[in-house]
């Protein structure tokens, strides 16, 4: 038991002794002559009467008065009544960093819970409404608060922060995230495609790059669309006129919104189209395959001279296949052949294979494929091949080299509807479905509560801090706040370092999906604030910087999927050219 005592910590003995004398000390505090302009607090000792001792000796605490005075004049207000504040600029400084470190805390408990119910509902519903709405709800939620700040005017003045944030996201995403991914992501280039995980050439700026599928080309398209309700609500102002102004954000409000549930829609259908045109491409691949296999087989050109399919051939090839000799082809014999084609490791069901060449051949529906059938369906795929094929090819019917064109060419689109990289996208079962089920709702349940606590704190402190530093606080919402909620930036960039052609593509339809949800989602919320709040249009700097960066590197990205290293210098430059050219035109030519 005497251990006891001797165990208790210094620190709390001390503790007691303060407590101890505090209750000895007495005191009170009163102001000087009030009448002095040189009024000082002071404390008295306790024992002289104070103000009317000239002599007393008190001990003054001269910056008292001069510290209220300040925050009577220029008080910051606490949010929320207890979030600290202060007017210094190093201060204002640190409570970014803060607030921002929680806004990206929140932007990643979001994109994490999304991931999570991803892999428990799949695609569709989650992944066309869900996600995109989640992933883009940061930057909602500090275009909002921006613009329910105090009245009108203040609203007005703080709205800045939701543009800059708005356009600082754009374009972070399309230039430096965009650039990024090409240089840690690049591998060797051969025959226009880059090969996975093979980086030898350095940084050679033609010969190595990144690939990308088809399907990322469409996402692209999809971007530069969505900049229509920017054009639109700056009708006004190119057109030099004040009327319509309201008129054109209302339009421009509508727009934005039809696009947004459009592209939601299209998020919904896609996995299904895109299955359907993955499909289509394995049963051309399957096509060309058998072409290519009867070619080989065939103790002739499956043509005449005429270019006309050669039925002569084409009957030993049926007979060839008719192995009991009963006149016609069954499924098993089908099967058969198909089994023996290599189909250049494309991942084929062969029994899916040989359902759909019976159902396109067997027109007669009896499940076999009788001498004429045959007939027909080879002749059709013969014509096939040759219209796919080059013009020159045809000339010669004796090279077949139209068929060798046909599958090269099913070959690519294979590849650039991204179907080799199916395998990577196999979602194992969830052990624990509702456990994983409650873990991410609770992710996105905290990520939304954290973004929208600490939103309005952020607005506050960027704009003390633009008031302490004379910067505008539009360039700080757009160079400093995009960091803090651009969750997708850092995953972005690692997963392009995987350095594959499937990992590539998601990771820039990620990063044009992420600019798109910004002009359409994040847009009518900005829209929606301006026009009900009847708040002035006074951004063209800025819109034109948006136009500018999403029109470029849109059109730059729809109609090529072969990235070289160099264009990423060609991203990289759009950054500062768009910093330069809204402080030129909104400084210098006094366009805001």
């Amino acid at each position: 038991m005497p251990n006891r005592v001797n165990a208790l910590p210094r620190p709390f003995f001390f503790f007691i002794f303060l407590i101890f004398l505090c209750g000895l000390a007495h005191g009170r505090f009163f102001f000087g002559n009030q009448s002095s302009p040189h009024d000082v607090a002071v404390i008295s000792d306790g024992v002289h009467v104070g103000p009317h001792n000239s002599t007393a000796p008190h001990l003054a605490l001269k910056l008292l008065n001069e510290s209220l005075s300040a925050e009577a004049d220029g008080a910051c207000e606490e949010t929320y009544g207890f979030l600290p504040c202060t007017r210094s600029v190093l201060g204002n400084l640190f409570l970014i960093l803060v607030y921002g470190y929680l806004m990206y805390l929140a932007a990643t408990y979001l994109s994490n819970g999304s991931e999570l119910l991803l892999e428990i509902l799949g695609p569709g519903i989650v992944g066309g409404l869900f996600l995109p709405i989640l992933g883009s709800l940061p930057d909602a939620i500090l275009i909002l608060v921006s613009g329910l700040s105090g009245g009108t005017e203040t609203a007005q003045s703080q709205v800045s922060v939701g543009m800059g944030l708005l356009a600082g996201s754009t374009v972070l995403i399309l230039t430096l995230i965009w650039g990024s991914c090409v240089v840690v992501g690049k591998c060797d280039i051969q025959n226009s495609v880059a090969i996975d995980n093979k980086d030898t050439k350095g940084f050679s700026l033609t010969g190595s790059g990144v690939s990308t599928d088809i399907w990322t080309s469409y996402a692209a398209r999809i971007m530069v669309i969505s900049v229509i309700p920017f054009i639109i609500v700056q009708l006004p102002q190119l057109l030099n006129s004040n009327l319509g102004k309201d008129i054109a954000v209302l339009v421009s409000l509508i727009v934005s919104v039809a696009l947004f549930l459009s592209y939601c829609l299209y998020q919904v259908f896609q996995p299904w189209i895109q299955r359907r045109r993955i499909a289509y491409a394995k049963h051309k691949h399957v096509i060309s395959g058998i072409l290519q296999h009867l070619k080989t087989r065939a103790l002739g050109s499956l043509l005449k001279g005429d270019g006309e399919p050669n039925e002569e051939i084409i009957k030993k090839l049926f007979h060839a296949m008719d192995q009991d000799g009963d006149g016609s082809i069954s499924a098993s014999e089908l099967r058969a052949m198909i089994v023996g084609i290599r189909f250049d490791e494309i991942q084929l069901d062969r029994d899916d294979a040989v359902d759909k060449v019976m159902k396109e051949f067997d027109t007669s529906c009896d499940s076999r494929i009788d001498l004429q059938e045959f007939l027909t369906g080879i002749s059709k795929w013969i014509h096939e091949a040759k219209r796919s094929g080059d013009d020159s090819s045809n000339n010669d019917p004796h090279t077949m080299k139209f068929l060798f064109d046909f599958h090269s060419r099913t070959k690519q689109e294979h590849d650039l509807l991204g179907a080799g990289g199916q395998s990577d996208e196999i979602i194992e079962g969830v052990e624990s479905p509702k456990w994983t089920t409650f873990k991410a709702v609770l992710m996105l349940l905290v990520g939304t509560l954290i973004a929208a606590a600490f939103a309005d704190p952020l607005i506050d402190v960027v704009d003390n801090f633009s008031s302490a530093t004379s910067i505008p606080t539009f360039f700080i919402s757009f160079v400093a706040l995009p960091l803090a909620t651009s969750c997708e930036a850092v995953s972005a960039i690692m997963f392009a370092s995987r350095k594959k052609i499937r990992t590539a593509s998601l990771t820039y339809s990620q990063l044009y999906g992420s600019a798109t949800m910004n002009n359409v989602l994040c847009l009518s919320v900005f829209l929606a604030l301006v026009y009900f709040r009847g708040l002035e249009w006074d951004f063209s700097a800025e819109v034109l910087v948006i136009l500018i960066v999403c029109i470029v590197m849109g059109v730059f990205s729809s109609f090529r999927t072969v990235f070289p290293l160099w264009t990423s210098s060609i991203a990289f430059l759009l950054y500062p050219f768009s910093v330069a050219l809204i402080y030129v035109l909104d400084y210098v030519y006094g366009w805001s």
